[in-house]
């Protein structure tokens, strides 16, 4: 499994959350030497224009130090498809974030949608006809939801908050075979974290699912992407889990 990465996610470009210092730098440490770590390069306004309104592109672009960043998470998550469909899981550890950004208009430390756009891509360049997003950050991906609403071929699942770990299980034990699994992957459902809820090792059981989801129905080609996740004392190993139970053996 490669992670995708590259130095300048480091940066602190906004007082949000998502952008506070030490929040990368956090899950580089825990990951150590056991990832293989690729970089990324920009995304094109190309790219962008796939999900996003000419107008929500110049927005961004006004926020001078978003907008840059929020590129390269772009292509972050783009390299991570790109892998994937090589039938080689991958991990895009990038922000900004991107489940809260609809095609006109964004919020929640959101700026372009990194998944929604690796989808479209492929979708566009003919390389595969349908998808299954599964999110199980805390928040719902709104951002996501409304540019997929209409489109049948990609099915956008968010988590409930109980039970999470057996509602995935259920949900793609019925949702059948698909051309890519992509994965928003917040971290901000822990124990020690905004919600409360999950233990370490249920983002390792959940990365497990998502494995074998994609082995036996997409013909191997899965891949996620950073969406939240906030207490620097856990989101390394939280990552890691997750990770690891993705990581085929």
């Amino acid at each position: 499994m490669k992670v995708i990465y590259h130095e300048k996610y480091k940066a602190v470009y906004s007082d949000d959350p998502a952008s506070a210092q030490g929040r990368i730098e956090c899950i580089v440490n825990e990951l150590g030497s056991s990832y293989q770590f690729v970089k990324p390069i920009e995304a094109s306004n190309n790219d962008i224009r796939l999900v996003h309104t000419e107008e929500h592109i110049a927005y961004v672009k006004r926020l001078e130090t978003v907008y840059n960043i929020a590129k390269l998470a772009v292509g972050g998550t783009l390299r991570a498809a790109e892998l994937a469909m090589k039938t080689e899981p991958s991990f895009a550890l990038i922000r900004p974030p991107g489940h809260h950004a609809s095609s006109d208009s964004c919020w929640g430390f959101c700026y372009f949608n990194n998944v929604a756009i690796a989808i479209q891509k492929l979708r566009k360049e003919n390389r595969i006809n349908d998808a299954v997003i599964l999110d199980f950050d805390l928040h719902f991906g709104d951002g996501t939801s409304n540019i997929f609403n209409h489109v049948f071929e990609v099915a956008y699942y968010h988590a409930p908050r109980t039970d999470t770990v057996k509602s995935i299980k259920d949900y793609l034990t019925n949702i059948g075979k698909r051309g890519i699994i992509a994965v928003s992957a917040g971290f901000d459902r822990h124990e020690l974290d905004w919600g409360g809820m999950l233990k370490t090792e249920d983002y390792r059981k959940i990365g497990e699912i998502v494995k074998h989801y994609a082995e036996k129905n997409t013909e191997g080609r899965y891949f996620a992407a950073l969406e939240g996740g906030y207490n620097h004392k856990v989101l390394g190993i939280n990552v890691k889990a997750f990770l690891e139970g993705m990581q085929r053996s």
